[in-house]
């Protein structure tokens, strides 16, 4: 019959080529099964954020609306995502059902706790006491089975105020200019975007206090880092990124998105300040652990970033 006589590793073939192709080939299968036991637990916590009666809410937030139209003199608008924060210390404005835009000339010179308590004390005029609780920046209502978050907005001219993330002083807002910088941002990114925001709030949110960020300062980091993103749309993939890209960003003044003059983070103080050192460094170390956790392919060590 003739042949060449080598067997079945005649010519090129390698037998340690073999064994090295197999392994590779085993590794890239624990790999692709790791992921998906990631990415499996990273939308078994964003279920849990998302998990709410959007049709119902609605209709409560309909009838607290028309509510506070005709008793309070306050013009509701602007509906947000609507994922109640387990924290109001890092509620952005994509957390709040809806703006309370509300006409007081006599608050311009007061305290945003002055306007958070009349619209307390509004809604338990007319909804009762127990209905209601206040804030760092909001304020809750509990009605009809639902829970909606209200945040109110002083207007100044043509501008408004909100409280700021200590609750004491007034921050300026652009809220339709940033929530149509949101909403194109999240559109570029196949709306994947608000979703990863949701993780990294949740996971920032286990930080001590002095390490956190607000919740609009995430959120405007997020148009940032993700501005020229082209990488995987996975949670997994995304929320890696910004714990990768936050340090750097975070570092720096981020100019409001929405075309305003002020900072969103000024509360960090000025570029490369000790407070910004020390929540870069926080934020670093978050990435450090993802990237350990993917080297080690530990489904725990994902699940503790999410531990309180």
């Amino acid at each position: 019959m003739g042949g060449s006589g080598g067997g079945f590793f005649s010519g090129k073939v390698n037998p340690d080529d073999l064994a090295r192709k197999a392994r590779e080939a085993e590794e890239k299968t624990r790999d692709a099964a790791f992921d998906a036991d990631v990415s499996a637990f990273l939308e078994s916590e964003l279920t849990q954020y998302n998990d709410r009666d959007v049709e119902g809410s609605q209709k409560v937030f309909q009838a607290v609306k028309d509510d506070l139209a005709s008793e309070c003199g306050g013009t509701v608008d602007l509906l947000y995502g609507g994922s109640i924060s387990k924290h109001t210390y890092i509620d952005g404005l994509s957390d709040i059902d809806a703006l309370v835009l509300m006409d007081r000339t006599h608050l311009v010179g007061g305290k945003p706790t002055a306007l958070r308590k009349l619209l307390a004390d509004c809604l338990r005029s007319l909804y009762g006491k127990d209905s209601v609780s206040v804030g760092k920046l909001a304020v809750t209502l509990n009605h009809d089975g639902k829970t909606i978050q209200l945040l109110p907005a002083l207007r100044v001219g043509d501008k408004f105020k909100i409280s700021s993330t200590d609750g004491k002083e007034w921050s300026k807002i652009n809220p339709v200019g940033f929530a149509d910088a949101l909403t194109k941002a999240n559109k570029a990114m196949d709306g994947k975007l608000v979703p990863c925001i949701k993780l990294a709030k949740s996971i920032i949110a286990t930080l001590p206090e002095k390490r956190q960020l607000t919740g609009y300062h995430t959120e405007s980091l997020a148009i940032n880092i993700f501005r020229d993103y082209d990488g995987p749309k996975t949670p997994k993939d995304m929320i890696r990124h910004f714990f990768e890209k936050a340090p750097e960003y975070v570092n720096k003044p981020i100019v409001d998105s929405t075309g305003q003059s002020i900072y969103v983070d000024e509360y960090l103080d000025k570029a490369d300040s000790l407070e910004r050192r020390i929540v870069a460094d926080a934020l670093g170390r978050i990435a450090r652990k993802m990237k350990n956790a993917d080297g080690a392919r530990s489904l725990e060590s994902w699940k503790e970033l999410f531990s309180w």
